[in-house]
């Protein structure tokens, strides 16, 4: 296991980022780690996130916890059920970190949560700055904030140069859910 745990950041406009974060998760599994994947503004639909399938089927150090409701948040349509639901998953978070259960705990499209307002980013630096010391964690999402980047050890931002969804082709399964 890890003697220094690390905060990674995945970012930017381009498509990857919860791609990345999971393919770290995979081979976090191969090397025997508990891994748990929270994922906000993301609810469990009828087009079910294959790696939420995969988790509760094929891989038992892996943990997807969903908070969001069943649809794609975006600025103009932010309800009151989105930061409630934010907010459990937050709940979740702060106790999975502090729990020494888990050697990597990703935070997907946290970042997300923090540009709409739904978390506060004084609150998450906090929990960050006093996790374990063996435990890595993978923050992802569009808009990181200035801050999380600032404090963390680690941050990619992913760039579109050229993406089919421009084309008019939607989010297919098996490869964007």
């Amino acid at each position: 296991m890890l003697e220094h745990g690390y905060i990674q950041i995945y970012t930017g406009d381009g498509k990857g980022k919860t791609t990345a974060a999971l393919g770290l998760a995979l081979r976090a599994l191969g090397h025997g780690w508990k891994v748990l994947v929270i994922q906000f503004t993301k609810g469990d639909s009828a087009t079910t996130y294959g790696e939420v399938f995969s988790a509760s089927n094929f891989l038992p150090n892996l943990e997807v916890k969903q908070f969001g409701m069943d649809r794609v948040v975006y600025s103009h349509n932010v309800s009151i059920d989105d930061y409630k639901e934010s907010k459990k998953g937050w709940e979740c978070a702060k106790e999975a970190i502090s729990s020494g259960e888990y050697q990597l705990v990703i935070l997907d499209e946290i970042n997300i949560c923090i540009a709409m307002n739904m978390l506060k980013v004084s609150d998450v630096k906090d929990v960050l700055m006093n996790k374990p010391e063996n435990l890595e964690v993978v923050l992802t999402g569009r808009y990181a904030h200035p801050e999380l980047k600032a404090m963390a050890h680690l941050v990619t931002e992913m760039k579109p140069i050229k993406h089919y969804f421009d084309s008019g082709v939607m989010a297919r399964q098996g490869i964007e859910y």
